[in-house]
């Protein structure tokens, strides 16, 4: 708990950065090892503008840019993480990683496709004790502000699969959720970016992404 208050704090400090008419910022996760990090240009502003709007949040409307190894990760009470390809985190990274996760922050890590063979091993450098968990439906992440009784919605089809939301549990908190074969952040993306997509299917990505943000900055 006191170190969950200390992040607070740190956040609360950060509200110069944000302007002082915001609460804080949310950031998306900037990694090494050559992956599009940068993909999904306007997922997170259409996100914070949602939550602002259903959740009363304050959000400063642009999201920042944090690397692994900064001292301002510690800062962000949410993280976004996205990409295609290839992951590498080094040793201090990790550790940056897992000091900002166990002192009450929450990293969303959202494939964006491809992903997931390169993720799973480098959270392991950063929690080699725990695995990657399914939550169930019933899991409080899925029933905040809206209600996903069967769990993550499905954005887009690549291989056939089921949505999947997996999660990082350290000492019963649940600080990474990992939303697999979903395409979580395409679905926040501006309506037209993927002709496929349908209002319908954009609200419900809209939603389940603004239940992210309400659980961590309730959470424990």
């Amino acid at each position: 708990m006191l170190k969950h208050l200390l992040l607070t704090f740190l956040c609360l400090l950060s509200l110069t950065a944000a302007g002082p008419s915001y609460s804080f910022k949310i950031a998306k996760l900037h990694y090494g090892g050559g992956g599009d990090w940068y993909a999904n240009k306007t997922s997170l502003p259409n996100l914070i503008q949602f939550c602002n709007q259903t959740l009363k949040t304050n959000i400063a409307p642009e999201e920042a840019t944090v690397e692994l190894d900064a001292p301002e990760l510690l800062t962000y009470p949410f993280v976004h993480m996205t990409g295609h390809g290839n992951v590498t985190f080094t040793a201090a990274e990790a550790k940056n990683l897992r000091r900002y996760l166990t002192g009450g922050g929450f990293l969303h890590i959202d494939d964006n496709y491809g992903l997931d063979k390169f993720i799973r091993p480098e959270m392991k450098k950063v929690f080699p004790e725990l695995e990657f968990v399914e939550l169930p439906f019933s899991h409080p992440v899925y029933h905040q502000k809206f209600s996903f009784p069967g769990g993550l919605p499905k954005v887009h089809e690549h291989d056939g699969k089921r949505a999947q939301g997996f999660g990082l549990l350290y000492k019963g908190r649940l600080v990474c959720f990992y939303s697999y074969e979903c395409d979580l952040g395409n679905g926040w993306e501006d309506l037209g970016t993927y002709p496929e997509d349908t209002p319908a299917a954009h609200d419900a990505a809209l939603r389940m992404g603004a239940n992210l943000v309400a659980y961590a900055l309730t959470q424990d």
